[in-house]
């Protein structure tokens, strides 16, 4: 297993050891004690797993407060691509996004720590999305960003995408308040 780290800081590409045969493959999709001996010490409470069809974009979601979460997303069937937006005050990356394309062909995980918002398009004709999340969550304390908001200026790489209403009510983003701050 290796940890790369990312930019905007914070973000973390984690590849597993797979190993294959004949038969098909295996790895671990989570050790604690092999994540903790590279630096990751983050403990989970909740795992959701959602499946979508081709062109459906979920987010851009994150949580405030004392139920602010950290996730850690893969794919377990399809492909998707995995947003993460800087949402974090005073941060040189603020406002700017990274994304990567998560599969169940090339295993990888993204860990998305608090002070991101989170979105994903789907990219197969359908995709299975795992995320291990640090806090429960929480209805009121959820937000969202619009995925489309010029501002940002995300390629998703779909045309015509299938939306919650949900997240078509999302704020733009220079309405969000000021929940996450990073301190230099």
């Amino acid at each position: 297993m290796t940890v790369e780290k990312l930019n905007p800081q914070g973000l973390l590409l984690i590849k597993p050891d797979i190993f294959k045969d004949s038969r098909g493959y295996f790895f671990e999709s989570y050790n604690q004690k092999k994540l903790s001996d590279l630096g990751f010490t983050e403990k989970f409470v909740q795992d959701n797993i959602s499946k979508s069809s081709f062109g459906t974009i979920r987010g851009l979601h994150y949580q405030v407060g004392k139920n602010t979460q950290g996730k850690l997303c893969q794919v377990i069937e399809g492909k998707v691509l995995d947003v993460a937006v800087d949402i974090r005050f005073g941060s040189p990356t603020f406002g700017k996004y990274y994304s990567v394309e998560l599969s169940a062909e090339n295993n990888l995980q993204l860990w998305i720590p608090p002070g991101f918002a989170h979105g994903f398009s789907v990219l197969s004709a359908a995709a299975i999305f795992h995320y291990k999340c640090t806090a429960f969550y929480s209805r009121d304390d959820e937000r969202c960003i619009r995925f489309d908001d010029p501002q940002l200026g995300i390629e998703w790489k779909i045309e015509n995408p299938i939306v919650s209403d949900k997240d078509k009510l999302g704020k733009s983003f220079s309405q969000i308040e000021k929940d996450f701050e990073l301190n230099n």
